[in-house]
Protein backbone atom coordinates (compact mmCIF):
# COMPACT_ATOMS: atom_id res chain seq x y z
CA UNK A 1 0.00 0.00 0.00
CA UNK A 2 2.80 2.40 0.85
CA UNK A 3 4.63 1.67 -2.40
CA UNK A 4 1.49 1.95 -4.53
CA UNK A 5 0.36 5.19 -2.89
CA UNK A 6 3.83 6.77 -3.17
CA UNK A 7 4.00 5.70 -6.83
CA UNK A 8 0.66 7.43 -7.48
CA UNK A 9 2.01 10.61 -5.87
CA UNK A 10 5.12 10.52 -8.07
CA UNK A 11 3.12 9.75 -11.20
CA UNK A 12 0.85 12.72 -10.56
CA UNK A 13 3.89 14.88 -9.84
CA UNK A 14 5.54 13.82 -13.10
CA UNK A 15 2.61 13.98 -15.52
CA UNK A 16 -0.13 16.12 -13.99
CA UNK A 17 1.43 19.10 -12.23
CA UNK A 18 1.94 22.72 -13.18
CA UNK A 19 4.74 24.52 -11.34
CA UNK A 20 2.44 27.42 -10.55
CA UNK A 21 0.00 25.13 -8.69
CA UNK A 22 1.85 25.47 -5.41
CA UNK A 23 -0.83 23.90 -3.22
CA UNK A 24 -0.87 20.71 -5.29
CA UNK A 25 2.92 20.75 -5.55
CA UNK A 26 3.51 20.95 -1.81
CA UNK A 27 0.73 18.43 -1.14
CA UNK A 28 2.21 15.80 -3.46
CA UNK A 29 5.72 16.47 -2.20
CA UNK A 30 4.73 16.27 1.47
CA UNK A 31 2.82 13.05 0.87
CA UNK A 32 5.73 11.45 -1.00
CA UNK A 33 8.14 12.61 1.70
CA UNK A 34 6.10 11.11 4.54
CA UNK A 35 5.40 7.83 2.75
CA UNK A 36 9.04 7.43 1.67
CA UNK A 37 10.16 7.97 5.26
CA UNK A 38 7.71 5.30 6.45
CA UNK A 39 9.01 2.89 3.80
CA UNK A 40 12.56 3.53 4.93
CA UNK A 41 11.76 2.99 8.61
CA UNK A 42 9.78 -0.20 7.98
CA UNK A 43 12.04 -1.86 5.41
CA UNK A 44 15.54 -0.51 6.11
CA UNK A 45 16.78 -4.02 6.97
CA UNK A 46 15.84 -5.14 3.43
CA UNK A 47 18.56 -3.39 1.46
CA UNK A 48 17.84 -4.72 -2.02
CA UNK A 49 14.09 -4.33 -1.56
CA UNK A 50 14.60 -0.61 -0.95
CA UNK A 51 17.05 -0.46 -3.86
CA UNK A 52 14.36 -1.87 -6.14
CA UNK A 53 11.80 0.63 -4.88
CA UNK A 54 14.23 3.52 -5.43
CA UNK A 55 14.71 2.38 -9.03
CA UNK A 56 10.95 1.89 -9.53
CA UNK A 57 10.15 5.43 -8.40
CA UNK A 58 12.75 6.82 -10.80
CA UNK A 59 11.38 4.72 -13.66
CA UNK A 60 8.00 6.42 -13.25
CA UNK A 61 9.56 9.64 -14.56
CA UNK A 62 11.13 8.13 -17.71
CA UNK A 63 8.83 9.75 -20.28
CA UNK A 64 7.90 12.87 -18.30
CA UNK A 65 8.93 16.37 -19.29
CA UNK A 66 10.58 18.25 -16.38
CA UNK A 67 7.99 20.58 -14.86
CA UNK A 68 9.85 22.51 -12.16
CA UNK A 69 12.82 23.79 -14.18
CA UNK A 70 13.51 24.99 -17.72
CA UNK A 71 17.25 24.29 -17.58
CA UNK A 72 16.98 21.04 -19.50
CA UNK A 73 16.18 22.96 -22.71
CA UNK A 74 19.62 24.57 -22.48
CA UNK A 75 21.20 21.16 -21.79
CA UNK A 76 19.66 19.81 -24.99
CA UNK A 77 20.64 22.95 -26.94
CA UNK A 78 24.29 22.71 -25.84
CA UNK A 79 24.40 18.98 -26.54
CA UNK A 80 23.06 19.42 -30.07
CA UNK A 81 25.48 22.25 -30.75
CA UNK A 82 28.39 19.96 -29.85
CA UNK A 83 26.95 17.08 -31.88
CA UNK A 84 26.75 19.47 -34.84
CA UNK A 85 30.41 20.42 -34.43
CA UNK A 86 29.97 23.82 -32.76
CA UNK A 87 31.47 25.08 -29.50
CA UNK A 88 28.47 25.99 -27.28
CA UNK A 89 30.60 28.35 -25.16
CA UNK A 90 31.03 30.75 -28.09
CA UNK A 91 27.43 31.28 -29.21
CA UNK A 92 24.41 32.93 -27.65
CA UNK A 93 21.15 31.13 -28.45
CA UNK A 94 19.29 34.43 -28.89
CA UNK A 95 21.81 35.61 -31.52
CA UNK A 96 21.54 32.38 -33.49
CA UNK A 97 17.74 32.56 -33.41
CA UNK A 98 17.69 36.23 -34.46
CA UNK A 99 20.03 35.51 -37.38
CA UNK A 100 18.26 32.27 -38.26
CA UNK A 101 21.56 30.38 -38.22
CA UNK A 102 21.01 27.89 -35.38
CA UNK A 103 22.55 24.64 -36.72
CA UNK A 104 20.32 22.29 -34.71
CA UNK A 105 16.89 20.71 -34.97
CA UNK A 106 13.94 22.20 -33.02
CA UNK A 107 15.99 25.33 -32.30
CA UNK A 108 12.93 27.56 -31.92
CA UNK A 109 11.24 25.16 -29.49
CA UNK A 110 14.37 24.87 -27.39
CA UNK A 111 14.86 28.64 -27.42
CA UNK A 112 11.29 29.27 -26.29
CA UNK A 113 11.57 26.58 -23.64
CA UNK A 114 14.77 27.83 -22.01
CA UNK A 115 13.42 31.38 -21.73
CA UNK A 116 14.90 34.76 -22.63
CA UNK A 117 17.12 34.98 -19.52
CA UNK A 118 18.90 31.69 -20.21
CA UNK A 119 19.10 32.30 -23.94
CA UNK A 120 20.76 35.69 -23.49
CA UNK A 121 23.77 34.31 -21.60
CA UNK A 122 26.65 32.07 -22.55
CA UNK A 123 26.58 28.55 -21.20
CA UNK A 124 28.40 27.91 -17.91
CA UNK A 125 28.30 24.11 -17.72
CA UNK A 126 31.78 22.53 -17.46
CA UNK A 127 33.18 20.21 -20.15
CA UNK A 128 32.27 16.80 -18.70
CA UNK A 129 28.72 18.00 -18.22
CA UNK A 130 28.71 19.14 -21.84
CA UNK A 131 29.97 15.72 -22.92
CA UNK A 132 26.91 14.12 -21.33
CA UNK A 133 24.67 16.67 -23.03
CA UNK A 134 26.29 15.80 -26.35
CA UNK A 135 25.32 12.14 -25.90
CA UNK A 136 21.69 13.21 -25.92
CA UNK A 137 22.42 15.35 -28.97
CA UNK A 138 23.98 12.43 -30.81
CA UNK A 139 21.39 9.81 -29.84
CA UNK A 140 18.21 11.91 -30.03
CA UNK A 141 19.13 14.96 -32.08
CA UNK A 142 15.63 15.55 -33.42
CA UNK A 143 13.41 14.67 -30.49
CA UNK A 144 13.15 16.71 -27.29
CA UNK A 145 11.41 13.85 -25.48
CA UNK A 146 14.09 11.45 -26.70
CA UNK A 147 16.82 13.77 -25.43
CA UNK A 148 15.09 14.02 -22.06
CA UNK A 149 15.01 10.23 -21.80
CA UNK A 150 18.73 9.94 -22.63
CA UNK A 151 19.66 12.57 -20.03
CA UNK A 152 17.41 10.92 -17.45
CA UNK A 153 19.00 7.52 -18.02
CA UNK A 154 22.44 9.05 -17.41
CA UNK A 155 21.27 10.52 -14.10
CA UNK A 156 19.66 7.25 -13.03
CA UNK A 157 22.89 5.42 -13.90
CA UNK A 158 24.77 7.88 -11.66
CA UNK A 159 22.34 7.13 -8.82
CA UNK A 160 23.08 3.42 -9.23
CA UNK A 161 26.76 4.33 -8.90
CA UNK A 162 25.96 6.29 -5.75
CA UNK A 163 24.19 3.21 -4.40
CA UNK A 164 27.25 1.06 -5.10
CA UNK A 165 30.02 3.31 -3.78
CA UNK A 166 27.90 4.93 -1.08
CA UNK A 167 27.05 1.55 0.40
CA UNK A 168 30.68 0.43 0.32
CA UNK A 169 31.83 3.65 1.99
CA UNK A 170 29.20 3.35 4.71
CA UNK A 171 30.37 -0.19 5.43
CA UNK A 172 34.00 0.99 5.54
CA UNK A 173 33.04 3.63 8.11
CA UNK A 174 31.06 1.10 10.20
CA UNK A 175 27.81 2.93 9.53
CA UNK A 176 24.45 1.30 8.65
CA UNK A 177 24.35 0.61 4.94
CA UNK A 178 20.66 1.52 4.92
CA UNK A 179 21.62 5.19 5.33
CA UNK A 180 22.20 5.36 1.59
CA UNK A 181 18.42 5.40 1.17
CA UNK A 182 18.15 8.63 3.13
CA UNK A 183 19.56 9.99 -0.12
CA UNK A 184 18.21 7.62 -2.78
CA UNK A 185 14.62 7.44 -1.48
CA UNK A 186 14.39 11.13 -0.63
CA UNK A 187 11.69 12.69 -2.86
CA UNK A 188 13.88 15.79 -3.16
CA UNK A 189 16.54 13.72 -4.95
CA UNK A 190 14.09 11.77 -7.10
CA UNK A 191 12.15 14.86 -8.20
CA UNK A 192 14.97 17.38 -8.61
CA UNK A 193 17.54 15.07 -10.20
CA UNK A 194 15.69 12.27 -12.00
CA UNK A 195 12.56 14.34 -12.56
CA UNK A 196 14.02 17.73 -13.42
CA UNK A 197 17.32 16.55 -14.92
CA UNK A 198 19.81 18.38 -12.72
CA UNK A 199 23.26 16.87 -13.01
CA UNK A 200 24.25 17.42 -9.38
CA UNK A 201 23.51 13.70 -9.05
CA UNK A 202 26.35 12.83 -11.42
CA UNK A 203 28.68 15.18 -9.54
CA UNK A 204 27.68 13.46 -6.28
CA UNK A 205 28.48 10.08 -7.85
CA UNK A 206 32.04 11.13 -8.67
CA UNK A 207 32.51 12.74 -5.25
CA UNK A 208 31.38 9.62 -3.35
CA UNK A 209 33.57 7.45 -5.59
CA UNK A 210 36.51 9.74 -4.87
CA UNK A 211 35.96 9.58 -1.10
CA UNK A 212 35.72 5.80 -1.23
CA UNK A 213 39.02 5.58 -3.10
CA UNK A 214 40.60 7.90 -0.54
CA UNK A 215 39.40 5.62 2.26
CA UNK A 216 41.03 2.74 0.34
CA UNK A 217 44.35 4.68 0.37
CA UNK A 218 44.17 5.06 -3.43
CA UNK A 219 44.81 8.79 -3.36
CA UNK A 220 45.92 9.06 -7.01
CA UNK A 221 42.69 7.53 -8.29
CA UNK A 222 40.77 9.60 -5.77
CA UNK A 223 42.30 12.80 -7.17
CA UNK A 224 41.39 11.89 -10.77
CA UNK A 225 37.79 11.06 -9.88
CA UNK A 226 37.52 14.19 -7.71
CA UNK A 227 38.58 16.21 -10.76
CA UNK A 228 35.74 14.57 -12.70
CA UNK A 229 33.28 15.90 -10.12
CA UNK A 230 34.75 19.38 -10.71
CA UNK A 231 34.38 18.93 -14.46
CA UNK A 232 30.67 18.26 -13.86
CA UNK A 233 30.13 21.21 -11.51
CA UNK A 234 32.80 23.60 -10.27
CA UNK A 235 31.59 23.73 -6.67
CA UNK A 236 33.71 20.78 -5.37
CA UNK A 237 36.75 23.02 -5.85
CA UNK A 238 35.86 24.62 -2.51
CA UNK A 239 36.61 21.31 -0.76
CA UNK A 240 40.28 21.19 -1.81
CA UNK A 241 41.65 23.12 1.22
CA UNK A 242 39.88 20.69 3.57
CA UNK A 243 42.09 17.79 2.44
CA UNK A 244 45.05 19.45 4.18
CA UNK A 245 44.39 17.89 7.58
CA UNK A 246 43.64 14.45 6.17
CA UNK A 247 47.03 14.29 4.46
CA UNK A 248 49.16 16.16 7.00
CA UNK A 249 47.99 14.95 10.40
CA UNK A 250 48.17 11.42 11.72
CA UNK A 251 44.99 9.80 10.54
CA UNK A 252 42.47 8.35 12.97
CA UNK A 253 39.76 5.74 12.57
CA UNK A 254 36.16 5.97 13.67
CA UNK A 255 37.12 5.16 17.29
CA UNK A 256 39.59 8.06 17.16
CA UNK A 257 42.56 5.69 17.36
CA UNK A 258 45.61 5.79 15.06
CA UNK A 259 44.68 4.19 11.76
CA UNK A 260 47.54 4.85 9.36
CA UNK A 261 50.64 6.94 9.11
CA UNK A 262 49.93 10.38 7.72
CA UNK A 263 50.09 10.63 3.96
CA UNK A 264 52.35 13.67 4.17
CA UNK A 265 52.89 16.97 2.41
CA UNK A 266 54.35 15.42 -0.75
CA UNK A 267 51.21 13.35 -1.39
CA UNK A 268 49.02 16.34 -0.57
CA UNK A 269 50.83 18.38 -3.22
CA UNK A 270 50.57 15.42 -5.58
CA UNK A 271 46.83 15.18 -4.93
CA UNK A 272 46.36 18.86 -5.74
CA UNK A 273 48.54 18.63 -8.85
CA UNK A 274 46.64 15.62 -10.21
CA UNK A 275 43.32 17.38 -9.63
CA UNK A 276 44.61 20.55 -11.28
CA UNK A 277 46.14 18.78 -14.28
CA UNK A 278 43.05 16.60 -14.84
CA UNK A 279 40.74 19.62 -14.70
CA UNK A 280 43.06 21.55 -17.05
CA UNK A 281 43.07 18.66 -19.53
CA UNK A 282 39.27 18.58 -19.38
CA UNK A 283 39.07 22.24 -20.37
CA UNK A 284 41.92 22.10 -22.90
CA UNK A 285 39.89 21.09 -25.99
CA UNK A 286 37.66 24.16 -25.65
CA UNK A 287 40.21 26.62 -24.26
CA UNK A 288 40.39 30.02 -25.94
CA UNK A 289 40.36 33.67 -25.01
CA UNK A 290 36.70 34.00 -26.00
CA UNK A 291 35.77 30.93 -23.95
CA UNK A 292 37.47 32.28 -20.81
CA UNK A 293 35.80 35.68 -21.19
CA UNK A 294 32.34 34.25 -21.82
CA UNK A 295 32.57 31.52 -19.17
CA UNK A 296 33.83 33.79 -16.39
CA UNK A 297 31.28 36.48 -17.24
CA UNK A 298 28.44 33.98 -16.90
CA UNK A 299 29.84 32.58 -13.63
CA UNK A 300 30.03 36.13 -12.26
CA UNK A 301 26.33 36.65 -12.95
CA UNK A 302 25.41 34.01 -10.38
CA UNK A 303 27.07 36.04 -7.64
CA UNK A 304 26.31 39.60 -8.71
CA UNK A 305 23.04 39.56 -10.65
CA UNK A 306 20.87 36.58 -9.72
CA UNK A 307 19.02 36.17 -6.42
CA UNK A 308 16.69 33.42 -5.26
CA UNK A 309 15.82 31.69 -1.97
CA UNK A 310 18.75 33.28 -0.12
CA UNK A 311 19.14 33.72 3.63
CA UNK A 312 21.85 36.09 4.94
CA UNK A 313 22.01 37.87 1.59
CA UNK A 314 18.36 38.93 1.85
CA UNK A 315 19.13 40.50 5.23
CA UNK A 316 22.13 42.29 3.71
CA UNK A 317 19.99 43.39 0.77
CA UNK A 318 17.37 44.87 3.13
CA UNK A 319 20.08 46.77 5.02
CA UNK A 320 21.41 48.02 1.68
CA UNK A 321 18.02 49.40 0.73
CA UNK A 322 17.77 51.19 4.08
CA UNK A 323 21.25 52.69 3.84
CA UNK A 324 21.87 53.11 0.11
CA UNK A 325 18.36 53.13 -1.26
CA UNK A 326 19.06 50.48 -3.92
CA UNK A 327 19.93 46.80 -4.32
CA UNK A 328 23.59 46.27 -3.36
CA UNK A 329 23.85 42.79 -4.89
CA UNK A 330 26.96 43.67 -6.94
CA UNK A 331 28.84 44.57 -3.75
CA UNK A 332 27.30 41.84 -1.60
CA UNK A 333 27.95 39.29 -4.33
CA UNK A 334 31.67 40.03 -4.03
CA UNK A 335 31.86 40.21 -0.23
CA UNK A 336 29.72 37.24 0.83
CA UNK A 337 31.88 34.65 -1.01
CA UNK A 338 34.84 36.00 0.99
CA UNK A 339 32.96 35.05 4.16
CA UNK A 340 32.58 31.50 2.84
CA UNK A 341 36.27 31.38 1.89
CA UNK A 342 37.23 32.55 5.38
CA UNK A 343 35.10 29.83 6.96
CA UNK A 344 36.61 27.18 4.67
CA UNK A 345 40.09 28.40 5.64
CA UNK A 346 39.13 28.07 9.29
CA UNK A 347 37.84 24.54 8.78
CA UNK A 348 41.10 23.69 7.01
CA UNK A 349 43.60 25.27 9.41
CA UNK A 350 41.98 25.03 12.83
CA UNK A 351 40.28 21.67 12.58
CA UNK A 352 42.20 18.41 12.33
CA UNK A 353 40.38 16.57 9.59
CA UNK A 354 42.49 13.49 10.30
CA UNK A 355 39.80 10.91 9.55
CA UNK A 356 37.45 10.53 6.65
CA UNK A 357 34.51 11.09 9.00
CA UNK A 358 35.93 14.44 10.08
CA UNK A 359 36.82 15.37 6.51
CA UNK A 360 33.27 14.68 5.33
CA UNK A 361 31.82 16.64 8.26
CA UNK A 362 34.06 19.59 7.36
CA UNK A 363 32.85 19.34 3.75
CA UNK A 364 29.26 19.38 4.98
CA UNK A 365 29.85 22.46 7.14
CA UNK A 366 31.80 24.21 4.38
CA UNK A 367 29.13 23.65 1.76
CA UNK A 368 26.42 24.66 4.24
CA UNK A 369 28.26 27.95 4.77
CA UNK A 370 28.41 28.40 1.01
CA UNK A 371 24.63 27.95 0.77
CA UNK A 372 23.91 30.23 3.72
CA UNK A 373 25.93 33.08 2.20
CA UNK A 374 24.89 32.62 -1.44
CA UNK A 375 22.68 35.05 -3.32
CA UNK A 376 21.02 32.14 -5.15
CA UNK A 377 20.04 28.80 -3.60
CA UNK A 378 18.10 26.68 -6.04
CA UNK A 379 16.65 23.51 -4.44
CA UNK A 380 18.88 21.10 -6.35
CA UNK A 381 21.98 22.73 -4.85
CA UNK A 382 21.25 20.79 -1.64
CA UNK A 383 21.99 17.41 -3.26
CA UNK A 384 25.68 17.41 -2.38
CA UNK A 385 24.94 18.35 1.25
CA UNK A 386 22.34 15.61 1.56
CA UNK A 387 24.81 13.00 0.35
CA UNK A 388 27.56 14.19 2.72
CA UNK A 389 25.15 14.18 5.66
CA UNK A 390 24.48 10.43 5.50
CA UNK A 391 28.09 9.84 6.59
CA UNK A 392 27.65 12.10 9.64
CA UNK A 393 25.30 12.37 12.61
CA UNK A 394 23.79 15.65 11.41
CA UNK A 395 20.18 15.66 10.23
CA UNK A 396 19.44 19.33 9.48
CA UNK A 397 19.89 18.74 5.75
CA UNK A 398 17.07 16.16 5.83
CA UNK A 399 14.83 18.86 7.26
CA UNK A 400 16.04 21.37 4.68
CA UNK A 401 15.47 18.93 1.81
CA UNK A 402 11.78 18.99 2.80
CA UNK A 403 11.46 22.72 3.48
CA UNK A 404 13.26 23.80 0.29
CA UNK A 405 10.10 23.01 -1.67
CA UNK A 406 8.68 26.23 -0.20
CA UNK A 407 10.92 28.16 -2.60
CA UNK A 408 8.68 27.10 -5.50
CA UNK A 409 5.97 29.38 -4.16
CA UNK A 410 7.78 32.09 -6.18
CA UNK A 411 6.47 30.65 -9.47
CA UNK A 412 2.90 31.87 -9.64
CA UNK A 413 0.36 31.94 -12.45
CA UNK A 414 0.96 35.69 -12.68
CA UNK A 415 4.75 35.54 -12.90
CA UNK A 416 7.74 35.26 -10.60
CA UNK A 417 7.27 36.70 -7.11
CA UNK A 418 9.08 35.35 -4.05
CA UNK A 419 7.13 35.00 -0.83
CA UNK A 420 9.72 36.23 1.67
CA UNK A 421 7.59 35.05 4.59
CA UNK A 422 7.94 31.47 3.37
CA UNK A 423 11.65 31.98 2.72
CA UNK A 424 12.01 33.28 6.28
CA UNK A 425 10.07 30.27 7.63
CA UNK A 426 12.31 27.88 5.68
CA UNK A 427 15.52 29.33 7.06
CA UNK A 428 14.22 29.92 10.58
CA UNK A 429 13.54 26.20 10.94
CA UNK A 430 16.79 25.18 9.21
CA UNK A 431 18.89 27.53 11.36
CA UNK A 432 17.13 26.31 14.50
CA UNK A 433 17.76 22.63 13.76
CA UNK A 434 21.33 23.32 12.61
CA UNK A 435 22.08 25.41 15.70
CA UNK A 436 20.62 22.82 18.04
CA UNK A 437 22.67 20.04 16.46
CA UNK A 438 25.85 22.10 16.21
CA UNK A 439 25.87 23.20 19.83
CA UNK A 440 24.53 20.02 21.33
CA UNK A 441 27.16 18.50 23.62
CA UNK A 442 26.42 15.05 22.27
CA UNK A 443 27.04 16.14 18.70
CA UNK A 444 30.15 18.10 19.63
CA UNK A 445 31.63 14.95 21.12
CA UNK A 446 31.15 13.16 17.80
CA UNK A 447 32.65 15.82 15.55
Amino acid sequence: MLIATTAVFYFSFAYDLERSDFIKLIGLYSGAFFLSWKLYKIEKVNFWFLAGIALLFRALFIGAMPNLSQDFYRFIWDGRMIAAGFNPYLYLPENLIELGTAPIAQAKELFNGMGALNASHYTNYPPLNQLLFSLAGAVAGKSIVGSVIVLRMLIIAADIGVLYFGRKLLMELKLPESRIFLYLLNPFIIIELTGNLHFEGVMVFFLVWSLYLLQQKKWIGSAIIFACSVLLKLVPLMFLPLFFGYFIYERKNIQNKPNDAKLGLAKLVGFYLIVGITVALGFLPILSGAFIENFMATIGLWFQKFEFNASFYYVVRWVGFQVKGYNIIETAGKVLPLVTITMLAGLSLFRKNNSLEKLITAMLFGFTAYLFFSTTVHPWYLAISLMLSIFTNYKYIYVWSFLVILSYSAYTAHGFQENLWLVALEYLIVFSVFGWELFSRKKLEKI
